[in-house]
């Protein structure tokens, strides 16, 4: 049941259309997330593949084979690199695309940022005490865990719409994505805090040598740079590189290194609040990045990471982790606690501040998007890795259960999502209707932010 409904004209709308040009940049990310989304399932699928046939040994052995130079702590697995390095580069788009939201996107404006916030963070609280009273009786191996099912796998979700043919609309869209970017933000700190071992202040000191020299190039020849895209990989990459080293060597997991570098480069074009770079002309470097790294990052960095980190054994099954504390905490936070967390805060924010959805929405449209943001499948696969050492029970159960609670949060939002799937064609249609034929559809004409 929806909250009640307020006075006339004392309440705002919640999960309206947003402004044009977040509309058409999110877009744009959405479909190269898709794409990406296909490739994770399918690095997914073979590393099921190959850990349960004859290939099991080479596969295993190949994930365990160590790599690097000792002295410099860059001594790793290849499952180690793929988690620590790769997953960096994802992790910087991460930190990107927070700076963009926070800075230039519809999260600056708190009207419109404080109910995915809100969701978001009930998102990740209400799976992780549903994951702690299923393990508390299991001692605190088990608890070491608890961080596992708050994630969200935007790009696994996106692939899953695709599959199903979902017509989403656009403003459900925006909605999904802010909801994992905060997950992500969330995630992030949780790491850095709670999965962060032996830190040595002295090497994360000197990691702040190489990450201000990166902000000052970005910060004060961005107009050079983002000319000579060339010249900016050969200057900037070894001092993300040294950052990256550094951060690892220091004890704080590497793909924090990532995000603050991230949040380095700018998105907004000085003495002014409009994205950079502007619609028209030559891009800005925060465009350059998104358009150079963003497919590398989720078409190769992410599925490389899923094929060394979701081979598991699935001698076990269902009874496994029906059984396992691990596994069905994972699977109940991720399953029931998504959107038991999301619905819940939304809703009681809704409540408390007279709001209401957008009249073309439903809430059962909400529970459909707090299942799909049960898939977390990336970054809880991280998550375990850091909890659980690898081939411990613990981390084979953990995985038995992310990979369920994916599967079954993947089916059971295609069939909620699917019931509305009419109505969101309709609105779809709405959305690129452009009746005045100036560019813009009619839905966002009284947009001016959208229009500048």
């Amino acid at each position: 049941m929806g909250p009640p409904e307020p006075a006339r004209g004392a309440h705002r709308v919640v999960l309206g259309p947003g402004s044009y040009r977040e509309h058409l940049r999110i877009g744009e990310i959405l479909r190269q997330e898709t794409v990406g989304g296909f490739l994770l399932l399918a690095a997914t699928v073979v590393a099921l593949v190959l850990a349960n046939t004859g290939a099991a040994g080479w596969y295993f052995g190949l994930r365990d084979t160590e790599l690097g130079y000792e002295p410099w702590h860059l001594r790793l697995t290849v499952g180690e690199w793929a988690a620590d390095g790769l997953l960096a580069v994802f992790f910087f788009m991460v930190g990107l695309e927070l700076k963009r939201e926070f800075v230039a996107g519809d999260l600056r404006q708190p009207a419109k940022a404080v109910v995915p916030i809100a969701a978001a963070a009930g998102g990740v609280a209400v799976p992780a005490l549903i994951y702690v009273g299923v393990n508390l009786a299991a001692g605190l191996d088990g608890l070491r865990g608890w961080a596992i099912p708050t994630a969200t796998d935007i790009a696994f979700a996106l692939a899953v719409l695709a599959v199903i043919g979902s017509h989403l609309p656009g403003a459900l869209r925006i909605f999904l994505l802010t909801l994992a970017v905060v997950d992500d933000l969330i995630a992030i700190v949780i790491i850095a805090f709670f999965y962060s071992t032996d830190v040595s202040l002295g090497l994360l000191g000197w990691a702040l040598l190489p990450l201000a020299a990166f902000a000052l190039l970005v910060q004060t020849v961005r107009p050079f740079l983002a000319s000579h895209p060339w010249v900016a990989l050969t200057v900037l990459l070894p001092l993300a590189l040294a950052t990256w080293a550094l951060v690892h060597a220091s004890g704080v997991h590497a793909t924090v290194a990532g995000v603050l570098l991230g949040f380095t480069v700018p998105v907004l074009r000085r003495g002014q609040d409009e994205p950079e770079p502007p619609t028209a002309g030559r891009p800005g470097l925060a465009e350059i990045f998104e358009h150079r790294i963003r497919p590398f990052s989720s078409g190769f960095a992410v599925p490389v990471f899923a094929l060394f980190s979701a081979g598991v054994v699935l001698s076990g099954g269902m009874a496994q982790v029906i059984s396992n504390p691990v596994a069905l905490g994972v699977v109940l936070g991720l399953v029931l606690g998504k959107p038991l967390g999301i619905l819940l805060t939304t809703w009681l924010l809704t409540t408390v501040t007279r709001a209401r959805l957008d009249t073309d929405l439903r809430w059962v449209d909400l529970a459909g998007l707090g299942v799909l943001s049960g898939i977390g499948f990336t970054v809880s696969l991280l998550v375990n890795d850091l909890s659980f050492d690898p081939g411990t029970d613990s981390n084979t159960a953990a995985k038995l259960g992310i990979l369920t609670a994916s599967l079954l949060a993947a089916a059971a939002a295609s069939a909620i999502l699917l019931t509305r799937n009419h109505q969101y064609r309709v609105l779809e249609e709405r959305e690129r209707r452009d009746t005045d034929r100036d560019g813009i559809p009619d839905a966002f004409d009284d947009d001016d932010e959208g229009q500048a």
